[in-house]
Formats: C-alpha cells, sequence, structure tokens
C-alpha cells in the first residue's frame, strides 16, 4: 500500500529519523495561516510546496516549487493545489493534486555545500534478506544512476535474524565519504531509517535525496513508502492512511469484493482462480493474438457474486473486445462456477462482448452442459487450447 510523502515523513519521526518538517493542507485559503505556523515552529524563511500525490518525479512536472515570501507561498499553492500533476511515474494522463505539503527549505547557506543521497530498503527476495541500496548520486532517479554510473550505487544486506549490526551503519557513512558529525549523524539515521522499515512491516522505504544540510545534519528530505499490506492487520492505524483517490477505481471496487484485480493496457479481459493459472492464462491470450486487460483472480472460493462483480469491474473497461473466464475446479466445483456466469449473465443484463469460458476439473461435464443448454452468447471451452482458439476467433 502506497502512502503520501507526508504520512512516510510522520512515520520517519517517530522512529527518531530526522525529516524535513512541514505542514499539509487541502484548502488554498489555508495556505497562509499553514505558512505561519511552519515558519514559527521551523524559523524558515522560505518555504516548499510540494504536490502530494502516489508518484515521483512531481518537480520535474512543476509539483515542487519554492517560495521567498507569503504572497508567493499563496501563488504556488493556487497553482499547485488541483491541478492535473503529470510525471514520468503517472503516465500522460497524469493524478490530481488534493493536497500539498508547505515544507521548510533545508538547502539554506551556511560553512558547507549542502550534498545529496540516495537511500532505499527493501527485500532482497532471491537472497531472503533485506538489503540497503545508497549512493552519493541523489536527487536523481535510481535508474539513471544504475545505467551511467552503476559502480557508484552500493549494497549492503542485512540478515533479518541479527538485524542491521553496528559496523554496517558505519561501512555506509563510510562508502558515502562522510567524516565528523555528518558521519556520526548518517550512522543514528541509517540505524533508525532501517528500524523503521523492519518495524513497520514495509515492503520498501526509499528517501531521495537524504541531505547532509550545510552544518552537517542529516535528513529526509522525501519520501517513498511502501506497505506491506499483509502485515496490516498488525498496524491498524495503518489502515487509516489509504488514499483511495491515488488507487485505481476499478482496484478498489475489487477489493471489496475480495477479488485480486490490476488493470492492464490490452483487450480480453481475465478471470480466473489462481495467480499460476491466471498467469497462464495471460499467456495464452497473447499467444492468439490478443493482449490481456487484467488480472484478475478470483479466489477459490468462486461463487455466483463475485463472478458476477468480477463481469461487472472488466466490462468497465472500455478497451476490452472479450473475456475468458478460466476456472479449475479443485476447491470449488465447475457446475457452481458455470451456474455464477449463467446468473451474472442475466443479473447485468446485455453483455457486448463475446465471453469464452473453459471450466476444468471437479464436475467439469455438468459445467460444460449448463453454459451449453443456457441460450446464452457464452462459448466454452474444456481444453486451454480450445479456449486460446476461441479467442482468436472472436476477435477477428
Amino acid at each position: 500500500m502506497n502512502i503520501h510523502e507526508y504520512q512516510a515523513k510522520n512515520i520517519l519521526k517517530g522512529y527518531g529519523v530526522a525529516i524535513q518538517n512541514g505542514v499539509v493542507i487541502d484548502d488554498a485559503s489555508k495556505a497562509a495561516e499553514a505558512a505561519a505556523q511552519l515558519k514559527a515552529d521551523t524559523g524558515t524563511d522560505w518555504v516548499v510546496v510540494k504536490a502530494q500525490i502516489h508518484a515521483g518525479g512531481r518537480g520535474k512536472g512543476g509539483g515542487v516549487k519554492l517560495a521567498k515570501n507569503d504572497a508567493e507561498v499563496q501563488e504556488r499553492v493556487n497553482d499547485i493545489l488541483g491541478m492535473q500533476l503529470v510525471t514520468p511515474q503517472t503516465g500522460p494522463e497524469g493524478k490530481k493534486v488534493n493536497k500539498v505539503l508547505l515544507a521548510e527549505d533545508v538547502y539554506y547557506p551556511g560553512e558547507n555545500e549542502p550534498k545529496e543521497y540516495y537511500m532505499s530498503v527493501l527485500l532482497d527476495r532471491q537472497l531472503g534478506k533485506n538489503v540497503i541500496i545508497y549512493t552519493t548520486e541523489g536527487g536523481m532517479d535510481i535508474e539513471e544512476v544504475a545505467e551511467s554510473n552503476p559502480e557508484k550505487i552500493h549494497k549492503e544486506w542485512v540478515d533479518p535474524a541479527t538485524g542491521l549490526l553496528p559496523f554496517q551503519a558505519r561501512k555506509i557513512s563510510f562508502n558515502l565519504g562522510l567524516s565528523g558529525k555528518a558521519f556520526k549523524e548518517m550512522v543514528r539515521f541509517v540505524n533508525a531509517l532501517y528500524r523503521a522499515y523492519d518495524e513497520t512491516d514495509s515492503s520498501m522505504f526509499e528517501i531521495n535525496p537524504v541531505l547532509k544540510t550545510s552544518d552537517d545534519k542529516i535528513i529526509a528530505v522525501d519520501s517513498k513508502v511502501n506497505l506491506d499490506e499483509n502485515a496490516l492487520y498488525r498496524h491498524k492505524d495503518f489502515g487509516d492512511l489509504r488514499d483511495l483517490s491515488e488507487e485505481d477505481p476499478m482496484e478498489v471496487e475489487a477489493k471489496e469484493f475480495n477479488l485480486n484485480y490490476i488493470n492492464l493496457d490490452g483487450n480480453v479481459g481475465c478471470m480466473v482462480n489462481g495467480a499460476g493459472l491466471a498467469m497462464a492464462t495471460m499467456d495464452i491470450i497473447k499467444l492468439s493474438g490478443g493482449e490481456p486487460a487484467n488480472f484478475l483472480d478470483v479466489g477459490g472460493t468462486a461463487n455466483a457474486e463475485t463472478v458476477e462483480a468480477g463481469f461487472r469491474i472488466i466490462l468497465k473497461d472500455p478497451k476490452v473486445e472479450a473475456i475468458l473466464i478460466n476456472i479449475f475446479g479443485g476447491i470449488v466445483r465447475c457446475d457452481r462456477v458455470a451456474q455464477g456466469v449463467v446468473d451474472a449473465y442475466k443479473n447485468i443484463g446485455e453483455i457486448p462482448v463475446p465471453i469464452i469460458v473453459r471450466l476444468q476439473g471437479t464436475n467439469a461435464e455438468e459445467a460444460k452442459k449448463i453454459i451449453d443448454e443456457s441460450g446464452l452468447e457464452v462459448h466454452s471451452a474444456i481444453l486451454l487450447q480450445e479456449a486460446a482458439d476461441l479467442v482468436s476467433k472472436v476477435l477477428k
């Protein structure tokens, strides 16, 4: 589950990570009051107005702007709040900005030049260990650094059984070329960051940039966090951080019916039970000349209600030209799914695209009979190749 920058920073602050402080607003009329509060709390002279959306590259799209006085604060907030922000990660449609963060300016002049670093913590699934990825090339997309200067990217693997060891945090600070106060600050930063990642059961913490200020403080200027939804039962308060306006409406609706749905760009809708079978179904669609429009796993207990919900969600995608239902009857009986398909078809009314149903497993023959005798515009198949041939046929 993705969360906003300001929410991620609040979590980090709770674990002792130094952050760029700020005040979030969703109404432009509150800009002056929020800026005054921020200046009083932090002593900052300038304010950075930052769009809050679930995407990176906000600055490149005009979603991060510096304001040097009160008039500019109001102007920047008016410009950014409510805009359709397009970044390299949003796609051409962009995302509407419903909130902005008024943050303190941390690039103030001082004895030393500010310096930006990159740091993230995530799971290395191949090794079964957490890994801290870091580089001196902060402020840039990590993909660009990996392509142009791969030797500048460092990795420190952490065994979950032992946790982050003291020498590892020191090693990271050393590899970043730090010394003195900045070295000690970075050691504290790394320890606090790893603890935040570990104890929140997160999938990823990404800080870009991590800033060494002109007076050698180490702070998180930005923060991208992905919380593991499978662990939310251990963090009840994290559920309140979900911003449904940032998520695909069809994926949100699917979750209400306990369906696993991911929207894709193709023309053939898929309804399958089981992730492995879903991947195989997507492959067979491509081999038959189509492109999968979605990943939809109805789970092992599919019934008329879930099948109908799946139909309705798939049909909301205007790109869908056909629907392939591929169910293996193991836990669930095929005849029950077939009856669910028929009932859903009747409840929804006229369905404007061809439907191919392939049911295999327990009571598959009875299921095919139910489909064939329903009188509905539904094509039935037993073998996967039959289903593929039917997809190819209806798309012509």
